[in-house]
């Protein structure tokens, strides 16, 4: 008899238990679910409609970067004193921020030029680590193509090559990383900022 008295307690113990864990199951009535937001396809990355970059990286930071532009930032910039212009990219690598500047003081509007000397710094954003060339003795870029965009004024696409023939060392370590080729295709701003 005491057997047959148990069983009703434990399945209420194990009935309490699950309650307990899982909620009120029986009294649950089914909510819509809220698909992720999205951004819109349109969203304004700074890359242009055909933005991309690929490169593999080697050293400390060892990857390969395949970017298009709607998974990227792009920013550029005239250097100081017109001198040329600043690019900056930014993406996605490893579940963590990626970013390359490449600074080419040669650079002219309208001009397709090769082995412009160039500086290069990468990073992961918020690691505090940096590496980057000294001078503009180690890497160059080429410009292939340069086109102004449609309605705007001081805007232009842009597409080139960067070759390094030496690692960008870290600063303040003693790490380096190479990037031996770097490809990419971004809009340039001319203007002022």
């Amino acid at each position: 008899m005491q057997a047959a008295q148990k069983k009703p307690l434990i399945a209420q113990k194990f009935s309490l238990i699950g309650l307990l864990a899982f909620g009120p199951l029986v009294a649950c009535e089914p909510t819509a679910v809220e698909p992720p937001a999205t951004p819109p396809a349109s969203v304004d990355t700074g890359c242009g409609v055909n933005g991309a970059l690929q490169t593999a990286l080697f050293g400390s930071l060892q990857t390969a970067v395949n970017w298009s532009g709607s998974e990227m930032m792009c920013e550029s910039m005239q250097r100081p004193d017109g001198e040329g212009i600043r690019l900056r990219f930014a993406g996605p690598v490893a579940e963590q921020q990626l970013a390359i500047i490449i600074a080419i003081p040669g650079m002219r509007r309208a001009q397709n030029t090769v082995e412009l000397p160039s500086n290069v710094t990468t990073t992961v954003e918020g690691s505090g680590r940096f590496f980057s060339t000294p001078n503009l003795d180690s890497c160059w870029t080429d410009i292939d193509s340069q086109a102004a965009v449609s309605g705007e004024k001081d805007s232009d696409s842009i597409s080139g090559t960067l070759y390094c023939v030496a690692p960008l060392g870290e600063v303040n370590g003693d790490a380096a990383v190479s990037i031996p080729e770097l490809s990419f295709t971004t809009i340039v701003e001319w203007k002022e900022k």
